[in-house]
């Protein structure tokens, strides 16, 4: 189902409608799609499956996108999946993978797609919930290529924190929560790898008419004020 209902974006996206405005088309679309209650040849019913409703939500390091997350959590139900702890926790496990996710971080590289989609896949399939904020992904057109092609399914909107560099820079060496990449040089890199990679990501969403920008400059509650109403419009059509 998920690789059928994602076969209707192109169409959605096509039209002409506002950010808000597509995001409430195509979830209607995919509720119709997933409404029918099947019946079997024996006449048993068998109930619907919620279409998992994905925020993508991008933003530098420092950007502010994880307070902002735990907010939308609060206020909407959403489940948080954070890239960068998923990331950090297969690190901690000690695995082959973790080793190589460790090296690639601290040179400030991109770790590699089918990686993080993996463990991203293996959360949403863990969790009861079906709405879903994936935080800090897709970084790369790779990245978002591969998740479409692993998952089966696009994102329904994409949130993008938008920051000045030195105000990330600042927020990142202030926050002192002992990550290995929280260092200046670190920074730095991730900053530059950010600029170079993820703008043909954001490009990419706003033609798809799918990018909310937030000006990601203000107190928690000032920057807020721009993402709720994303949210809050899109409430009763999600449940």
């Amino acid at each position: 189902m998920w690789r059928r209902v994602a076969s209707l974006s192109s169409f959605i996206s096509s039209s002409n409608c506002s950010f808000l405005a597509q995001a409430t088309c195509r979830l209607n679309i995919w509720e119709s799609l997933t409404t029918g209650i099947a019946q079997q040849a024996k006449g048993v019913i068998v109930p619907k499956e919620k279409t998992p409703f994905i925020t993508f939500v991008l933003g530098g390091p420092g950007s502010g996108k994880g307070t902002q997350c735990i907010k939308i959590v609060e206020t909407f139900g959403f489940t948080h999946l954070s890239a960068g702890d998923l990331l950090r926790r297969e690190i901690s496990s000690n695995s082959a993978d973790g080793a190589m996710i460790l090296n690639t971080i601290k040179e400030g590289k991109i770790v590699p797609s089918q990686v993080t989609v993996k463990l991203i896949q293996k959360e949403m399939e863990l969790r009861d919930n079906h709405k879903f904020l994936i935080d800090g992904f897709p970084r790369t057109e790779e990245n978002r290529i591969a998740f479409e092609r692993i998952i089966g399914v696009e994102p329904n909107v994409v949130l993008f924190f938008d920051c000045p560099e030195e105000e990330m820079v600042k927020r990142v060496l202030n926050r002192n929560q002992g990550r290995v990449d929280d260092n200046l040089e670190t920074i730095r890199k991730r900053l530059k790898v950010f600029e170079a990679l993820n703008l043909p990501v954001i490009n990419y969403y706003s033609q798809r008419g799918k990018l909310h920008t937030v000006n990601a400059v203000g107190t928690v509650d000032e920057i807020y004020e721009q993402v709720r109403p994303a949210f809050s419009a899109l409430e009763q059509v999600v449940g």
